[in-house]
C-alpha cells in the first residue's frame, strides 16, 4: 500500500486553512487547505525535507520532526501513532505468509464463560476468528462461510448490511477507520493488501471512504442493529486485547441490565439453547 504516507500528509494539511494556524489567506491556491512550502515552516523543518517525508523517503525521521508535523496538522494521539507507524515502517516485518489465525482454548472459555452477553474475536485484518453461542444468536456466524465473517466484506459486499444496521454510514465508516488503522501497521500484509484490492474494486462506497484516509481505534462505542428474530438490538460494547496474542480483539456487547435489549438477548439465547 505505498503512497498511503504522502496521501494520508495531503489529506490532513488540505482540512486545515491557513487563517486557523495564523497565516494569510490572500493568494489563489490550487488546493484547499496548506501547502507544502507552509507546512515545513510552521515543523521548522525545509521543504525539500517535507517534501521527501511525503514521499515516502524519510524513513530515518526523527520522533521531533513527526511531532512537529502532527502538531502543525492537528492530528489526534490515533492519527499521530498512525503517522509515526507510515513514516517509519517496520520492514523487519515484511514477509508474512498467510497463516490460519487460532484462537486459544483459553480465550475460547472465556467467550463460552459469558453466557449473558455476546462476545467474539476479531483478528488483524477484520475476520471472525471465535465466538460464544449469544453471539452467534445475534450475528449468525455458525451460518457463515469464512469470508463472510469478516467485518468489512460483510459491510460493503452483503446487501443485507445496510437493511440490519440503522446507521450504516457510520458503521461504514468506522470499519474503514479501523481497516486502514491496521493496514498501517501491516503494510506488507498479503492477505491485508488482498482484501483492500477487493472492496476497492467492488464498493464505491468503500473507494471514497478509503480515501479519505481517516484513522480510529475502534476501542468503545454503541451498535445498534436489526435483529429479524428480536428486533432493534442497542449493543454499547467494549474491547479487550487478547495478551498472548497482540493481533486478537475480544469484543464484548454490554447492553443496560433491564434494558429492552438485554430482555431481548435473553429470549435470542433461550432459542438459541432450545435449537441445540
Amino acid at each position: 500500500m505505498d503512497g498511503d504516507l504522502g496521501d494520508f500528509l495531503r489529506s490532513r494539511r488540505g482540512r486545515i486553512r491557513p487563517e486557523e494556524v495564523g497565516l494569510p489567506s490572500y493568494g489563489r491556491r490550487r488546493v484547499p487547505g496548506l501547502r507544502r512550502e507552509e507546512v515545513a515552516q510552521l515543523a521548522g523543518v525545509s521543504v525539500d525535507y517535507y517534501i521527501r517525508l511525503e514521499q515516502g523517503r524519510g524513513q530515518h525521521v526523527s520522533d521531533a520532526v513527526l511531532n512537529a508535523v502532527a502538531r502543525v496538522l492537528r492530528l489526534d494521539e490515533t492519527e499521530h501513532a498512525y503517522l509515526c507507524t507510515v513514516a517509519r515502517p517496520r520492514r523487519d516485518r515484511a514477509v508474512r505468509r498467510p497463516e490460519a489465525p487460532r484462537v486459544r482454548p483459553g480465550v475460547q472459555a472465556l467467550l463460552d464463560g459469558m453466557d449473558r452477553t455476546p462476545a467474539f474475536v476479531i483478528g488483524p485484518r477484520m475476520d471472525v476468528l471465535a465466538w460464544n453461542s449469544l453471539a452467534d444468536a445475534v450475528s449468525g456466524y455458525s451460518r457463515t462461510a469464512p469470508a463472510g465473517r469478516n467485518i468489512p466484506r460483510h459491510v460493503f459486499l452483503d446487501p443485507a448490511s445496510e437493511a440490519l444496521y440503522p446507521e450504516w454510514p457510520a458503521i461504514a465508516a468506522q470499519a474503514v477507520a479501523h481497516l486502514r488503522l491496521k493496514a498501517g501497521d501491516r503494510p506488507d500484509d498479503p492477505e491485508l493488501c488482498a482484501l483492500v484490492g477487493e472492496l476497492s474494486v467492488r464498493s464505491e462506497d468503500f473507494r471514497r471512504l478509503w480515501a479519505d484516509h481517516q484513522v480510529k481505534a475502534c476501542m468503545s462505542g454503541v451498535k445498534r442493529l436489526h435483529h429479524p428474530l428480536a428486533g432493534l438490538l442497542t449493543l454499547p460494547y467494549q474491547t479487550l486485547t487478547v495478551q498472548t496474542d497482540p493481533d486478537q480483539t475480544i469484543v464484548v456487547y454490554t447492553p443496560e441490565q433491564g434494558s429492552e435489549t438485554a430482555e431481548r438477548l435473553a429470549l435470542l439465547g433461550s432459542w438459541a439453547t432450545a435449537e441445540v
